[in-house]
Parts: C-alpha cells; sequence; structure tokens
C-alpha cells in the first residue's frame, strides 16, 4: 500500500484526523492500518466501534496526528529546525515564558514574534492552497506527479516524476514483480525502489536473513537494494542491523 497516493488525495480535515473513511473501514493514513467497519473492538476493558478504534489506534500507535507530522522531514512541511521545536512546545501548551527558558532565547517577545511568523506562514499556505485549487480548474495541461512518499529522505528533482514516466519505467525494468535490470538514472532507481518496497509487510519487523530472502525473490544483488532502499528512506533498521522494518 503506498500511503503517499492517499495522502495526496486527502483533505486538510483528513489529514487533520489521521484516517480517511473507505467503503468497508478507515485507514490509518499514519501507517496504513484498516480497521473494518462492522466490527466491536475491544481495547483496556472497553468496547469500541470502528471509527472510535481508529482514534484509539492513532493515539496509541502513533501519539497524536500532530506528532506525526511534526516528525516528518522538513522538506514535507517546511519547517525549519527551529519552527519545529516551537511549535512542539507551543502544541504541549507551553507560555511563552517557558518557551524562552526551555529554548534558552531571546525574550517573551522574541517568542511572540515567532508565533507571530507562523500565524503569516499559515495564512500564506491557506492562499496558496486556494490558488492550487483555482488552478486545477484551468490547467489542462499539468502532469499527473507520482507523490513523494513521506519518509524521503532528501526531495530533489530525482521526486520529478510522472505516472506516464512510472508506468513506462515500470513497463521497461519490472516483469512479474522482478527486477530485470538496475536502472543506473536516479528518478528510474527511486520509480524501481518505489515498486520493490510494496512486496514487503508495513507491520514487520524482519531480520537481515528474512529481508535478503524477500529481496531475493525480486533482484539477485539484495545487498545492493537492501542498502538503497535505507538510503532513500523506504527501510529504517536498528544501529547493529539486526532488525529492519518499512517507514512509516
Amino acid at each position: 500500500m503506498d500511503l503517499s497516493i492517499y495522502f495526496q488525495h486527502a483533505t486538510v480535515a483528513e489529514i487533520k484526523r489521521g484516517y480517511i473513511e473507505e467503503n468497508d473501514s478507515y485507514l490509518c493514513l499514519l501507517c496504513g492500518e484498516q480497521i473494518e467497519k462492522g466490527i466491536i473492538y475491544p481495547h483496556e476493558g472497553l468496547l469500541f466501534e470502528a471509527e472510535k478504534f481508529t482514534k484509539v489506534h492513532i493515539q496509541q500507535e502513533h501519539q497524536s496526528v500532530f506528532h506525526h507530522l511534526i516528525n516528518l522531514d522538513k522538506k514535507m512541511t517546511g519547517l525549519t529546525e527551529h519552527q519545529m521545536k516551537l511549535l512542539e512546545l507551543f502544541y504541549q501548551g507551553k507560555s511563552d515564558v517557558e518557551v524562552k527558558d526551555e529554548l534558552e532565547i531571546g525574550s517573551s517577545s522574541t517568542i511572540r514574534h515567532h508565533r507571530f511568523a507562523l500565524k503569516e506562514k499559515e495564512r500564506q499556505a491557506k492562499n496558496f492552497l486556494a490558488i492550487m485549487e483555482l488552478l486545477k480548474e484551468k490547467d489542462q495541461h499539468a502532469p499527473k506527479f507520482v507523490p513523494v512518499h513521506p519518509t524521503a529522505t532528501m526531495v530533489d528533482d530525482r521526486y520529478n516524476i510522472t505516472e506516464e514516466e512510472q508506468v513506462s519505467t515500470l513497463e521497461k525494468y519490472m516483469k512479474n514483480g522482478k527486477l530485470t535490470k538496475f536502472p543506473s538514472k536516479q528518478k528510474q532507481k527511486l520509480i524501481v525502489l518505489r515498486e520493490t518496497v510494496k512486496q514487503l509487510e508495513r507491520q514487520k519487523d524482519y531480520t537481515e536473513k528474512q529481508l535478503n530472502e524477500v529481496i531475493k525473490n525480486i533482484y539477485e544483488d539484495y545487498v545492493m537494494i537492501r542498502r538503497y532502499l535505507i538510503e532513500y528512506g523506504f527501510l529504517d533498521r536498528k544501529a547493529d542491523g539486526s532488525l529492519y522494518w518499512v517507514k512509516k
């Protein structure tokens, strides 16, 4: 499941709550967990219907939607490290004085200035969203871009990929889920890696041996593919390399 596709099409309200409603289930936008409708879910001695349990899941597994979003790569949020620290403290309900003391910067008026700058950023973002929505109604020549995966480590021109480019690359380099040749161009590498990671379970931890076995079924040079999956932000691992998992 490619969550970046769901993120691309989700409304601001859906991203804010962290899940979308499908025909038979609720889908967590943060990890891909699907909560089936029509089932009562027990949790800590209480019973929850599907939508309420989806909210419980987000709280238990992700702390909050805010924390998930604030920890995305800064290329995905447009926020600096300093702004992310400020927002985290504001979210905790800290006063300007408390924020000043914790960050050891300026004065209370400095923190108020930062609050104002963030509000201006919000205003600009709203205007930009409105402009882009209006543009969709008129721009008949805009290509359909493949959305950037949320865990991308460095967003640059490699990610400037259209759906047409994706289809042609997969037709050229992959057959029946197997990689016939590893491409040399960066964009094409990214495309086949995106397709490769789909064959890994998002909720599973893999030992190195288990991961290698899965990748071997896709391409013979599993060490190279594993390295690229980590480099491009598709996989994470423990420092000692004992466990690997799909990044969420």
